[in-house]
């Protein structure tokens, strides 16, 4: 059994057979950290992996089903780390994966420096606007907006985190792609792999997923495409495999 606080529900990863404790008010994941989850490229046996900003747990899970590996996630709302630990005991991975209700900004002293071998985040995407715009619920704004940490944080944390030759991966808006691979290339994250991400074909994208190697040499690939929707609307094969784990 699981103690579900006000209005959280218990929704089903489906692809996973898992699990996932979420809430209307409070949070709900996106599409995006499932395309970052499946994306980002883990150690499967040794090693170590961190997810930053990891608000209900979505992608530590999803990783799960990936690799052996103990994974670390880390999320600074009190409420949003313990619906992560409930769906985490739940789903009896506390064996696996580890709960930090912290500010990515000191997981570098806390944790050590240079000892992950992969690390994913989903930041905040916007920068923050005037409060006479920003989203009223605090839960919500401070998800999607860079009050509590900005995107250099999240790359200058990451750096440090990571081993020599570890993995970062990061998904963003297409908007600050400039803004990525500048600060990447200023904390010795070495862009290897861009993805962009369009709602359907003859739509622009609006979504990047973007993978770095600490000390990387560079040579940058662009993959193909990836199209959340078909013309009618519906989910593409791609997308209904990982959401679903059917074609």
């Amino acid at each position: 059994m699981v103690q579900l606080k006000n209005d959280e529900r218990l929704d089903y990863l489906l692809a996973e057979d898992l699990r996932i404790i979420q809430s209307p008010t409070v949070f709900s994941f996106s599409i995006d950290a499932v395309l970052l989850a499946r994306f980002a490229q883990v150690p499967f046996r040794k090693g170590k992996i961190i997810d930053l900003c990891s608000g209900n747990g979505v992608i530590p899970l999803i990783l799960s089903t990936k690799t052996k590996c103990p994974i670390t996630a880390v999320e600074i709302q009190q409420r949003l780390s313990d619906m992560a630990e409930r769906s985490v005991n739940y789903n009896q991975l506390d064996g696996q994966i580890n709960v930090i209700n912290g500010n990515i900004k000191d997981m570098p002293e806390l944790l050590g420096h240079g000892k992950y071998e992969a690390i994913t985040c989903n930041p905040p995407y916007f920068v923050t606007p005037s409060k006479e715009v920003i989203n009223p619920n605090e839960h919500l704004a401070i998800a999607r907006h860079e009050i509590l940490c900005t995107l250099e944080d999240v790359i200058r944390v990451t750096s440090r985190l990571l081993k020599q030759g570890g993995k970062a991966a990061f998904v963003h808006r297409p908007g600050r792609l400039m803004d990525i691979l500048t600060l990447m290339r200023q904390f010795r994250i070495e862009p290897k792999r861009l993805r962009f991400v369009y709602p359907k074909m003859g739509k622009e994208a609006n979504t990047i997923l973007i993978e770095g190697i600490k000390d990387g040499r560079p040579d940058l690939k662009i993959l193909p495409p990836l199209y959340i929707h078909t013309d009618d609307n519906q989910y593409s094969e791609e997308v209904r495999e990982m959401l679903y784990g059917d074609r």
